[in-house]
């Protein structure tokens, strides 16, 4: 269906001039390759898109100040084709090949299913529609969280290969989909006020769409204060599933002539435990904070990019007794140094070189008994990205 709708929407948009319905449609992308050498046991090297997309963004002006807003963004990936996945099933049948007999015959079915939500295949990022005006702006759809847009804020290098999030300088909680905290929240309310000098507030409120009768109504908020060379921020986010299941964060920039200084502290309080995966089996914890410091050089048209940041490991979850056994006390704790240097080609264009080291901290046992260290990972990457 979605391949059906791109050609049409995308005729709109070029005929714009015929068609005044569509004359504030604006189409935008963001495309970024990059050849990534990664070291972790074994070393590998590929060719990866990275959150490659296309999007229409636009509006309509509905008078006395107010507008309909709207925007739709496609991800996809251009290294790999779009042929989505299959997936093979085993299904034993009984065959009963006359109800007059009580002989029947089991055989094995194997189904072949085509799945089209590979890695490869066209999803959605923010989708939404709203309203703005003096009041500021109320969007709704799939839409990111505040905490999640202050955190891409003071990412120089967001949306690579090196981001951030990618690499334990953020927390999960800036990345992936859903409606329990993850960055792109969907079902989703977003409210964003004007700047009153500088201030700004946001909020999203979440409606559930869970079958089994659930109540939970995940929520964040946010502020930041920004004032010529000066941005900071504070966010809160719930994903109210019961017990801890909160984050709170501090952070900002502070830009001087040529240089800036960036950095956040994100304290956790259940829900970056949560969203750190299967760690302690999935079940809940709490004091995975995670924080980062940074800064930038820039002179001409090249900038350094050099970044510090540590993530504490989960405690106080069901299992954390058993976990601490095989793998040590300090499973889950990581340390990241990202290195990256920038050149812009042109306002819109730009090339990359950069080399990330986590360390991993903690022991485990493997089958024969042996106690061994986690291995660091080292990461390099070279880049292009184009925003059109």
């Amino acid at each position: 269906m979605i391949k059906k709708i791109l050609p049409t929407m995308i005729g709109a948009a070029l005929v714009g001039g015929m068609a005044p319905a569509v004359a504030d449609v604006t189409v935008f992308g963001h495309l970024d390759t990059s050849v990534d050498y990664v070291d972790q046991n074994k070393s590998t090297t590929n060719l990866n898109c990275n959150t490659c997309s296309l999007g229409f963004k636009g509006s309509e002006d509905l008078g006395n100040g107010l507008k309909a807003i709207f925007k739709l963004d496609f991800q996809f990936d251009m290294t790999e084709r779009n042929n989505g996945r299959t997936s093979t099933n085993k299904v034993d049948v009984v065959l009963n090949p006359s109800t007059t007999t009580a002989v029947t015959t089991t055989t094995t079915v194997t189904i072949v299913t085509k799945v089209t939500d590979s890695p490869d295949s066209i999803t959605d990022r923010d989708q939404w529609l709203g309203l703005a005006g003096n009041f500021g702006q109320i969007r709704f759809g799939t839409i990111s969280t505040v905490y999640k847009s202050h955190g891409s804020m003071i990412d120089p290098i967001y949306r690579t290969s090196l981001q951030a999030r990618d690499h334990g300088l953020q927390s999960r909680a800036h990345s992936g989909a859903g409606e329990n905290g993850q960055g792109r929240a969907e079902d989703t309310f977003r409210y964003d006020s004007p700047s009153w000098n500088g201030l700004k507030v946001g909020a999203t409120y979440t409606m559930q769409t869970d079958t089994g009768g659930s109540t939970d109504t995940p929520f964040g908020a946010g502020v930041e204060y920004k004032n010529g060379p000066f941005l900071v921020f504070a966010d809160y986010l719930t994903n109210d599933n019961g017990g801890d299941d909160q984050a709170y964060k501090l952070g900002g920039k502070w830009t001087f002539g040529n240089y800036a200084l960036y950095g956040q502290y994100e304290f956790d309080d259940g829900l970056l435990s949560y969203l750190d995966g299967n760690q302690l089996g999935g079940n809940k914890g709490d004091g995975a904070d995670v924080w980062e410091i940074g800064g930038t050089g820039t002179w001409g048209n090249n900038m350094l990019v050099v970044a510090y940041g540590e993530k504490d490991n989960t405690s106080g979850g069901p299992g954390e007794a058993q976990v601490a056994d095989q793998f040590g006390e300090d499973f889950g704790k990581t340390e990241t140094f990202q290195i990256v240097g920038v050149h812009s080609l042109s306002k819109r264009t730009s090339a990359y070189l950069g080399y990330v080291n986590r360390s991993f901290d903690g022991y485990y046992f493997n089958s024969n008994d042996q106690k061994k260290n986690f291995s660091d990972r080292d990461e390099w990457s070279l880049g292009m990205k184009h925003l059109f």
